[in-house]
């Protein structure tokens, strides 16, 4: 018999986090690192690390106690196990990939991968031909009825979605339609997470809010829709780096009103080369770094922005920056107003100063 922590009543409390559960239920259901890589979005060696830290934490000796505690904890149940049949993935949070269960598909060139975002992107709303033309090619549309052969290419190598009738992009009148239900998308994950996290935020449960937000960040994989031409993609790539910057924002806010100067750091010093002429950023490292008894480091922060700031566009540091250096240089705290859960894009103008 595996030897196992599950008989210890403490370690049957122990409270397991969202993220924890996910790995949790993957591995009772026999998952492997690759699998489950591939059904969090995530990296192999990202999954090494929460299982080995899951394995610490709930005190199990290996993978086999793991899988014990997930049944003996009702996180799986044997009607979970997957059967014969898989489920349509697709990520758009880094460059684009498509999985059928644990099998990762080729979708085509980087043309038809853009035509498919377009649609992904759009769930339920009818596309037609020359928005999609629009959006793949811009100014530049190719000779002949390329939209038509693209779709049917598509067509060809998706499996519908569970439930879904024979293809997840339908047509519909002059246009086509991606049918979003039954298939899992990141793009839609991420705001489940962060409508989850704003959610346990409005409750006061702040810890709870930063751990969904971490999850909602770990989904991204890098750029955004890396590599794919075309208007609508650069859009959208915009679109989800800047939600990405805000939400990390927000969650290092919340982690410095916890008390966890050094993790908002670590995350800012990660985000802040990303975004270089962010004030911001910039401004929020600075309070953490300050906060964590490092004024000189956050003097150093102003200096390198207010460098990059004018060599690169040819402006000053703006009052949230200055505010920013003004409070290290006296001494005191920097506070914030906290804009509500709702409104997390309008983290850019939160940032106050006690003088």
């Amino acid at each position: 018999m595996v030897a196992t922590a599950i008989d210890d009543p403490v370690r049957v409390c122990a409270p397991v986090t969202g993220r924890e559960r996910d790995v949790l239920s993957a591995l009772g259901r026999g998952l492997t690192n690759s699998e489950i890589a591939a059904a969090l979005a995530t990296s192999e060696t990202a999954v090494d690390g929460h299982v080995g830290q899951l394995l610490i934490r709930l005190g199990l000796r290996d993978r086999a106690a793991a899988i014990v505690y997930a049944f003996d904890h009702g996180i799986v149940t044997p009607r979970q196990i997957p059967g014969p049949g898989s489920r349509l993935r697709i990520s758009v949070l880094g460059p684009v990939q498509v999985w059928s269960g644990a099998e990762k598909l080729t979708v085509g060139p980087v043309r038809q991968q853009a035509l498919l975002a377009a649609l992904v992107l759009r769930p339920d709303v009818t596309v037609s031909r020359r928005e999609l033309l629009d959006s793949v090619w811009g100014l530049e549309p190719p000779v002949g009825n390329v939209v038509p052969v693209y779709v049917y290419r598509l067509r060809k190598c998706l499996p519908p979605g569970e439930g879904r009738p024979a293809s997840v992009i339908t047509r519909d009148g002059a246009g086509y339609r991606f049918a979003g239900r039954g298939v899992q998308v990141d793009s839609v994950r991420l705001e489940d997470l962060v409508a989850e996290a704003n959610a346990a935020r409005h409750a006061g449960d702040l810890s709870a809010a930063v751990a969904g937000y971490g999850r909602a960040l770990e989904l991204f994989r890098g750029e955004p829709l890396a590599g794919l031409p075309g208007p609508f993609a650069e859009l959208e790539r915009l679109r989800l780096t800047e939600r990405r910057m805000v939400l990390a924002q927000r969650k290092a806010e919340w982690q410095l009103q916890l008390g966890r100067h050094a993790d908002a750091v670590e995350q800012l010093w990660t985000l802040a080369p990303e975004h270089p002429h962010s004030e911001p950023v910039a401004a929020l490292l600075m309070r953490a770094l300050h906060r964590g008894g490092r004024s000189a480091d956050a003097l150093a922060v102003f200096t390198r922005t207010r460098r990059r700031l004018a060599e690169d566009l040819g402006v000053a540091p703006g009052e949230v920056l200055r505010g920013a250096r003004r409070a290290v240089l006296r001494g005191s705290e920097m506070a914030t107003i906290d804009v509500g859960p709702g409104r997390a894009d309008d983290y850019a103008t939160s940032l106050v100063f006690e003088h």
